[in-house]
């Protein structure tokens, strides 16, 4: 990947914005600089709002310490209802991703935003199954498009080279979510229970469903569809954007899916798929039980549980961004997802051996969630440099919409085994075995990724 655009290209580019060729800098540092300041506009807002997507996605794994026994749910009900929100998801994902190409990003994720923190603040009315279910299948369609959504929208703004490192952002996301779903979730659980006659896990739903509802509203006024449009750039800067996203576009052709049709007859697409689906069978687990393992490990107070998930996942997103950033330094994702992959499933499979130790569990529970999570910006890494254009929104949905059937598959399954033995140890070994068979299928099923991704 050259680390500069052509300087045709480039004259091209400034020329179309009424910027004079000369204005532009192919040098690494006018790059870093100018992409310095891209991340100071576009991350810190898209960042708040996966945080809060994905708390409003998880923290059913922490109401589920109260709701269950206040609602009569069984292990199996409640995995079922975790799993339905997927349905939802995976239904809609690509079209709401090819709806975000053709209308723009600043109207999809308001749309997004909006819808989403409505349905999840909803989930304080719940009453018994049919509303669990109904509300989590609502979620998953309102919420659909937003994670593929974000990694198409990163690759108007970001060439392939850059992009590991930018994703660890968003993927320290979800143990950040982690993090302040520990720290707030606990408590508005157990001193909010009894406010105005209400239980604390319906509080928390209401209290952490809102501010996507005022983050959609400003996404209207904040967000712009693509360099093109954005006000706060000269237009030396825009066509030096553009011209960087279309000299990375024209190298990955000879990658790309050409539309829909032609993504569903890629075999590279479902290769991704796969790998994305074992992946995140297992980050989904750390998701949604780890409150639950930490129970087991021999804590039961719900504000001492929440506050220990903080541990793994504040480690998990500083290993994570330290792990992609190390990736995109070298160039090389096969081996790096490899390496993750395989020392996630020997962490999950060795929280099996139930050592009297707590802290030793909790720092095998920690490696999992490092690993786990690291392997996620490096895997979306690869698939985003094989496909351009509008080819990209179809490719990445299509990816995403097949890998995350895991939810619909991985907490009702885990929640029909640990109904029916008790425990979690099978579910974990399945779950290592996953891991260990997507960093294999990556390694070898992308041999020219070594460089290129």
């Amino acid at each position: 990947m050259p680390q500069s655009i052509a300087p045709d290209r480039a004259s091209e580019a400034a020329r179309a914005f009424g910027a004079p060729a000369h204005t532009l800098s192919p040098t690494d540092a006018h790059d870093d600089a100018l992409y310095r300041k891209v991340s100071a506009r576009v991350i810190p807002f898209l960042f708040l709002c996966y945080v809060v997507s994905f708390l409003d996605r998880i923290n059913i794994g922490f109401a589920q310490l109260q709701m269950k026994h206040d609602l009569g749910f069984s292990d199996a009900m409640y995995g079922l209802g975790a799993a339905v929100f997927y349905v939802g998801y995976v239904l809609c994902e690509v079209p709401s991703n090819m709806l975000l190409a053709r209308f723009g990003a600043r109207r999809t994720f308001t749309r997004i935003m909006l819808l989403w923190g409505i349905a999840s603040t909803c989930m304080m009315f719940v009453r018994n199954p049919v509303h669990f279910y109904a509300l989590r299948f609502l979620l998953g369609v309102f919420e659909a498009g937003f994670f593929p959504g974000i990694v198409l929208y990163l690759t108007y703004w970001y060439p392939a080279r850059r992009r590991a490192a930018v994703f660890s952002v968003f993927f320290a996301g979800v143990a950040v979510a982690g993090v302040l779903g520990g720290l707030i979730s606990g408590w508005i659980m157990r001193d909010m229970g009894g406010v105005a006659g209400l239980e604390g896990w319906r509080w928390m739903f209401v209290i952490e469903g809102l501010p996507a509802v005022v983050l959609g509203l400003l996404a209207a006024f904040w967000l712009v569809d693509g360099p093109e449009h954005a006000k706060w750039l000269s237009p030396a800067e825009k066509a030096h954007l553009v011209a960087q996203r279309d000299s990375d576009n024209a190298e990955s052709h000879t990658h790309s899916t050409r539309s829909f049709g032609a993504a569903l007859r890629n075999p590279r697409v479902y290769l991704f798929a796969f790998i994305y689906f074992s992946l995140t069978c297992a980050s989904l687990t750390l998701n949604f039980w780890m409150p639950l393992m930490i129970r087991d490990f021999g804590v039961h107070d719900v504000l001492s549980i929440s506050l220990y998930t903080v541990i793994p996942n504040a480690i998990g997103a500083v290993g994570l961004m330290l792990i992609a950033r190390r990736s995109d330094r070298r160039g090389e994702r096969r081996w790096h997802f490899a390496v993750c992959t395989a020392g996630g499933g020997v962490a999950l499979a060795l929280l099996t051996l139930h050592l009297a130790s707590f802290a030793a569990m909790m720092a095998i529970l920690s490696v999992a969630a490092v690993l786990i999570f690291a392997a996620l910006p490096i895997f979306w890494a690869v698939p985003s440099a094989h496909l351009s254009g509008k080819a990209a929104a179809a490719g990445i949905a299509l990816i995403s919409s097949i890998g995350i059937t895991s939810g619909i598959v991985s907490p009702w399954a885990i929640g029909l085994i640990k109904t029916h033995t008790g425990s979690m140890d099978n579910a974990l070994y399945l779950l290592a075995a996953l891991l260990v068979a997507s960093g294999a299928a990556l390694v070898m099923g992308v041999p020219g990724a070594k460089r290129a991704a």
